[in-house]
């Protein structure tokens, strides 16, 4: 018996032009959604990916290590459990970092909007709004799907009470790329509320795939021992799925909306705190959840894009990074961030790191508060020694202790701190981190140059604090790595161009923000640190006959370790544009080396090693790479040493370079990479990387760029 209830009916809207969009399933869109900052934890916390754009599967949620949900139709006995069965096929209207709304036709006449929205770290939904205009009686049946792809799914029981299945299921902690952390709470032993708005005309638990799925719905309905059209009612045992079925007939010109949701938390949880969840979302609007991302995106600048894909890149990078915020918690009592939230990996999911952080200046233009505070972390946990440590979060300065040395980080703070503020504008940030920044900076001075010649050093663990950790030309001994830590990594017994570039450019925000501050005497000082460091890097480490810069023994400021060349270049001989630590003679005989297509000018960016080195590789097949690989952020920072020399032609077509490695992935499997390779489009390590939120800010800054140049 068909049921025709359209009394409960939404349609969601978007009131802001700007953020409607159109994606089909081939076009840059990132969709990875996790729940807003303020209904999200650390531990048990489920974030989804959405399938939309294969034609030989439905379209789908999945979560990390815990399957995935989707939905099977069935349109007056016709099985439409393919996207490529569509009468249309999805179109993303809209996307933000906790929800998408889809469009698309089942069945001539039949239109769907479907709204995924992560509502919080346990509960997600799915609305379907089902509008029949035809001109004829549609009986429609729906199979929402809850799918694991393991043999853990144990139903224990059918709530009648509310709706829907509980189930246990078990999630590893392991990981690929880095276990998760053995003695943090996350959830292994987990437990699924998967349920729907209503009562379900029927239910059931199966072996098997969905392919059999569709044998059981379509075949077995014309069996002559079939007595009822219902699924088999399981109420117990391990299954592959369960599915609940609903049907209902709609006539011309009516709607109807259904939503089904799925639930999870550890098993020592209590689960009526899910079922509270569900019934309070079974029939409340998400109009207002939609127009809440509107007012979140209401600061970001309004780019008149000369492509929609590059707007999709745009939005696409301040969802990413919003979607790995999450609320104080344990020792911090700041916002902070994780690397990603799904794919869920333990040393993605630890706490912040300074290279990590640059991706703050994206976010400062979406939500400036948030990114404002989660700076404040390192604040907040900075030591008395002035000490930022290499991780800082809810478990407080993590300074991985090494020859008994702590471990710090590449020192960007007080950059990222001075972009932050030109956009905020927040005057008491900039006061505390300008003292926080000037400690910093001091123990860096005392830490960081063993032999006081004004040059810098890494320290003993650099092969995590120099961020440049595997396959990396200069620091690494052996080509595959093969030696422990202490032997492989000579980062410590250097004089680094990279650390030294950098300590330059910390000094010259310092300056500015002194200026800012009304400290003339500090500003001063602090310039003419930077200007003096400046000369010791063009006097030491830049090589006449070469054209380029180099880091160099730490004991004889010779070109080699032992019997080791070190003059290789690598990405990081551009630094002093970007930390304006060269003249404009030396800058012009960079520029000619980095647009050299057969070392620096690659087809997606400036690579890490250049393109003529031995050692050099475009394969990205595993983290960590720095014999090749395209670094979104280190890119980013030779385009801002191009604009600081005014070569904004260059700037720009590099930004265009790194669209396009960021565009072609996006539009081929909707992920951000941690790094992207300089010559092909193959892909093989962490994907969803907070940092690659960068390509806000590269956009941002190219398009004023192409403003001025219009305006002269």
């Amino acid at each position: 018996m068909f049921i025709s209830i359209h009394a409960f009916s939404q349609h969601l809207e978007i009131t802001d032009h700007y953020l409607k969009i159109n994606a089909s399933t081939n076009d840059p869109l990132f969709t990875t959604y996790a729940a807003s900052m303020e209904r999200s934890r650390l531990y048990g916390d489920k974030a989804y990916k959405m399938a939309y754009f294969s034609g030989c599967s439905p379209i789908s949620y999945s979560s990390d290590q815990a399957g995935w949900i989707y939905n099977v139709w069935m349109i007056n006995k016709l099985v439409i459990d393919k996207i490529s069965k569509f009468y249309s096929k999805p179109v993303v209207i809209a996307s933000f970092p906790d929800m998408a709304i889809l469009e698309y036709q089942l069945f001539e006449g039949i239109s769907v909007q479907e709204c995924f929205f992560v509502y919080s770290s346990t509960l997600s939904l799915v609305q379907l709004n089902i509008e029949n205009y035809s001109g004829s009686n549609q009986a429609i049946e729906l199979f929402p799907i809850l799918e694991t792809g393991n043999d853990s799914l144990q139903i224990i029981r059918f709530d009648k009470e509310n709706n829907g299945y509980v189930t246990h299921h078990f999630e590893t902690k392991k990981r690929l790329i880095s276990n998760l952390y053995a003695k943090a709470p996350y959830p292994t032993d987990t437990r699924d509320f998967f349920a729907g708005s209503e009562m379900p005309y029927s239910y059931g638990g199966f072996l098997g795939t969905s392919d059999d799925f569709y044998n059981y719905i379509k075949t077995d309905f014309y069996s002559e021992s079939r007595t009822q059209d219902s699924l088999n009612f399981s109420d117990s045992g391990y299954v592959d799925f369960v599915s609940l079925h609903y049907k209902f007939e709609l006539k011309p010109g009516e709607s109807k909306t259904i939503r089904y949701f799925r639930g999870e938390q550890d098993q020592t949880e209590d689960v009526s705190n899910l079922v509270q969840q569900v019934n309070e979302l079974r029939t409340t609007s998400l109009q207002p959840f939609v127009d809440n991302n509107i007012r979140l995106f209401g600061k970001i600048p309004r780019i008149d894009f000369k492509s929609e894909e590059e707007k999709l890149v745009y939005l696409s990078a301040f969802n990413l990074v919003r979607s790995c915020m999450l609320p104080p918690t344990g020792e911090t009592k700041h916002n902070f961030y994780v690397f990603s939230r799904n794919p869920l990996w333990g040393w993605g999911h630890g706490h912040q790191v300074l290279h990590e952080s640059l991706s703050m200046m994206a976010y400062v233009y979406l939500d400036p508060e948030s990114a404002l505070e989660s700076q404040r972390v390192y604040m907040e946990q900075q030591s008395d020694s002035g000490l930022i440590a290499y991780r800082h979060g809810p478990r407080g300065a993590q300074a991985y202790p090494h020859n008994g040395e702590p471990t710090t980080s590449a020192p960007f703070f007080s950059w990222i701190n001075w972009e932050l503020y030109k956009v905020s504008k927040d005057k008491k940030f900039l006061t505390e981190a300008y003292e926080s920044g000037v400690k910093y900076t001091q123990w860096l001075f005392e830490h960081r140059d063993k032999d006081k010649d004004g040059l810098y050093e890494w320290g003993p663990y650099g092969i995590i604090e120099n961020v440049r950790d595997w396959y990396n030309a200069v620091f690494q001994v052996s080509a595959e790595r093969f030696l422990d830590v202490d032997k492989e990594d000579i980062s410590d017994e250097l004089e680094c161009l990279d650390l030294t570039t950098m300590i330059i450019k910390e000094m010259r925000c310092l300056s500015e923000m002194a200026a800012e501050l009304g400290k003339k005497k500090e500003a001063k000082d602090w310039m003419e640190k930077a200007d003096k460091t400046s000369e010791l890097v063009n006097q030491q480490m830049w090589d006449e006959n070469s054209r380029f810069y180099y880091s160099i023994n730490m004991k004889d400021h010779s070109s080699f370790f032992m019997d080791r060349d070190l003059k290789r270049q690598e990405i990081i001989g551009f630094l002093p544009l970007w930390a304006k630590a060269t003249d404009k003679e030396r800058a012009n005989l960079l520029i000619q080396t980095l647009t050299d297509s057969t070392k620096f000018w690659r087809k997606y960016g400036v690579p890490t090693l250049s393109a003529a080195d031995e050692w050099y590789s475009p394969y990205v097949d595993y983290c960590c790479k720095w014999n090749g690989p395209v670094w979104l952020l280190w890119d980013y920072m030779v385009f801002d040493g191009l604009l600081n020399y005014g070569y904004n032609d260059l700037a720009i077509q590099l930004a265009d370079k790194m669209t396009l490695a960021v565009t072609e992935q996006l539009s081929k499997n909707h992920n951000y990479w941690e790094s992207y390779s300089p010559d092909n489009t193959l892909l093989d390590c962490p994907p969803n990387y907070i940092w690659d939120a960068i390509m806000a800010k590269v956009l941002i800054e190219k398009y004023r760029i192409t403003v001025t140049q219009k305006k002269n």
